[in-house]
């Protein structure tokens, strides 16, 4: 049975271009309200050390005004992110193993090397009502591994099968497939992120009918610059519904 996939989207981008002049235009608090009201389920935000693009502050600020769900994305080996995140308990926290200065996430967690830690760090979160997502790699050994963490989902890092789709999409969601029937079997909730753009996405979430949320930026943000905001998540909630 096909689960109802939500639509949670990153306003990283907006505060990228706040930050280019400096002052608070575009105000990335309206723009998330305005995802709202044109029918986005989450906004997600990953704040990264340098606070290059999501602010501190904004998460703050966000927590305050949004009524769907905040996903807040980062590195929780950085104190000052798990202490983000234990000040404003958002409705999920998304463990993402960046490094310092990174660009952006390339990789998901292993899982086993890091099982211990990870262990350590689900339970804190979950202690403060926090659900917890781990950020993976296809790979049926990591979320094996995910399970014992005590993570309640796992979020699929696609950039893998969004370049592979125009070659082969058969091919490029076979290990993502494989990967969701185990996690769904283990009893994790499944998400997904990077690269999910409006010509990739229906084909995903058509062929994961376990998925329960995406979690969609630069993609969705550069096409609001041609559609306009509403019409692109319009756009993008009917690839996950039809």
């Amino acid at each position: 049975m096909k689960i109802m996939t939500r639509l949670s989207v990153n306003i990283n981008k907006i505060a990228t271009l706040r930050n280019s002049r400096g002052g608070n235009n575009p105000d990335v608090v309206e723009a998330a309200l305005a995802c709202e009201r044109f029918g986005a389920q989450g906004i997600t935000v990953h704040p990264r050390p340098d606070e290059r693009h999501i602010r501190y502050s904004d998460v703050y600020a966000l927590k305050e005004k949004i009524q769907t769900e905040l996903n807040i994305e980062g590195n929780c080996q950085e104190k000052k992110f798990v202490d983000l995140v234990l000040a404003t308990k958002p409705a999920q926290v998304t463990l993402v193993p960046d490094v310092i200065g990174q660009l952006t996430s390339n990789t998901g967690w292993d899982t086993i090397t890091h099982l211990s830690y990870l262990q350590e760090m689900c339970s804190l979160f979950k202690e403060h009502g926090i659900r917890v997502s781990i950020f993976l790699n296809p790979d049926i050994k990591m979320v094996e591994a995910a399970k014992k963490t005590g993570t309640d989902r796992i979020e699929l890092y696609t950039e893998q099968y969004a370049t592979n789709f125009l070659k082969d999409p058969v091919q490029a969601i076979a290990p993502f497939q494989a990967t969701a029937r185990i996690a769904h079997d283990l009893g994790l909730g499944i998400n997904a992120g990077h690269d999910l753009d409006r010509h990739n996405l229906s084909y995903f979430a058509e062929e994961i009918p376990q998925l329960l949320e995406v979690s969609i930026g630069h993609a969705l943000i550069s096409d609001a610059l041609y559609l306009g905001l509403e019409e692109t998540i319009k756009q993008y909630l009917d690839c996950l519904t039809n």
